[in-house]
């Protein structure tokens, strides 16, 4: 897949991920980046800008980008351990690449465990969300899922809450456990959490909004409630 920008790029290169060529923009003046490439071994090729901009439909790219080996994806079973309190979010028909790259970089400052993402009517791990979360996506692990509903039903039974919000709830989301593995559940951009996801949660919070905008942006909620289980 085309990834692009530096820091999505360098955090490929320390994690591993094959990379099959990178172009860089043949008037980059980034002399330390270059020298970073030259220093792993990299090979690279340079264009213009043109060419950079056709690869990545006019992003913003930094003056480079790379044909890299698509972005791995896990199952429940692999990454739940009923051995340690593990923290989880799901994300039910994120549609925004940009709020998944951002709930990604989030989850990684604080080391969640995974996000759990449905296989389809949900954007998918993308050279934009890449970008977006800044290289996190090389550190957080993706759960791809048939359904949310039964993964919620695996959660359950092996120990892990599962926690939506709701703005007509009385419980504040400084009230979750936090002596427990949790899975926080956010909702689609318009419509929020479905309701049979919300019926199978064992406890709905919300974020008190004290202005006249009834609702925050889905990657500034979830960083909110993430930030909330650390102790």
């Amino acid at each position: 897949m085309i990834i692009y920008g530096k820091n999505v790029i360098k955090e490929a290169i320390f994690a591993n991920r094959p990379i099959y060529k990178v172009m860089v923009d043949d008037k980059i003046s980034d002399g330390h980046f270059l020298s970073f490439l030259r220093d792993k071994g990299i090979e690279f090729r340079r264009v213009s800008k043109g060419e950079l901009n056709n690869l990545t439909q006019n992003a913003v790219h930094q003056g480079v980008v790379a044909d890299a080996k698509d972005y791995e994806t896990y199952e429940l079973e692999d990454i739940i351990d009923t051995e340690k309190i593990q923290r989880f979010i799901i994300l039910d028909s994120i549609e925004d690449p940009h709020n998944l790259g951002a709930i990604m970089r989030t989850a990684e400052a604080v080391q969640f465990d995974g996000i759990i993402l449905s296989r389809r009517s949900q954007v998918q791990l993308t050279a934009t969300v890449a970008k977006v979360s800044s290289g996190a996506i090389e550190h957080v692990p993706v759960i791809l899922v048939a359904n949310i509903n039964q993964a919620i039903l695996k959660l359950k039974e092996k120990n892990i809450w599962v926690i939506g919000t709701d703005g007509a709830t009385e419980k504040s989301y400084l009230d979750m456990p936090l002596d427990l593995s949790i899975a926080i559940v956010m909702g689609n951009e318009g419509e929020g959490i479905r309701p049979l996801i919300k019926q199978n949660c064992d406890l709905l919070v919300k974020i008190p909004m004290y202005g006249k905008i009834n609702s925050l942006n889905v990657s500034v909620a979830a960083a909110l409630m993430m930030y909330a289980t650390l102790k």
